[in-house]
């Protein structure tokens, strides 16, 4: 028995999407701690297919997410987690894939990322920037749901040894699987 996607509207698909980002999301925050950025790659191509990158608050966290998801499966498959070079996502996203005009398509090198809807990304994200950070509980209601773009986080400056030492604990802290 197979899924017909040409049944499925956009709607139900961005239901199903935003309901599979929460469930990885709430659980990387509850088992592992803070999530400061959670990103899906929508490319085709075998490097970046499936892939999702989590960018923890603490490295301590990454390492502790890394670890254990290396020992889990998803749909089937085994996880492969691994800490990312990559700390800024917006480098590696695809500049024309978000103005719309890549014309690479899923097969493109840089990161075409999956949006979450509107009123996911404010309640994931928007209740730690009322609270001042922490965890969230999690609540099972997800049935309203839009289209909306996740922009990420941008780095600081400075130079010299800071910086690289800046560089080293960000790549430990950023866990992909």
């Amino acid at each position: 028995m197979g899924c017909d996607f040409g049944a499925v509207s956009d709607v139900e698909m961005q239901e199903h999407y935003d309901e599979f980002f929460e469930e990885v999301f709430t659980e990387m925050e509850e088992k592992y701690g803070e999530v400061e950025e959670m990103n899906v790659c929508d490319n085709l191509g075998d490097h970046l297919v499936g892939n999702v990158y989590v960018k923890f608050r603490r490295e301590e966290d990454a390492e502790k997410a890394v670890m254990d998801l290396n020992n889990r499966w998803f749909n089937g498959q085994p996880i492969h987690a691994e800490l990312s070079p990559v700390t800024d996502f917006r480098e590696a996203c695809c500049r024309q894939y978000e103005m719309g005009e890549c014309t690479r398509g899923g097969f493109c090198n840089f990161m075409h990322l999956k949006p979450i809807s509107r009123e996911l990304r404010r309640e994931l994200y928007g209740r730690r920037r009322k609270r001042g950070g922490g965890h969230r509980s999690r609540s099972r209601s997800r049935e309203r749901r839009s289209r909306s773009r996740d922009r990420g986080r941008g780095g600081g400056g400075g130079g010299g040894r800071d910086r690289e030492r800046r560089r080293s604990r960000d790549r430990e802290r950023s866990g992909r699987f």
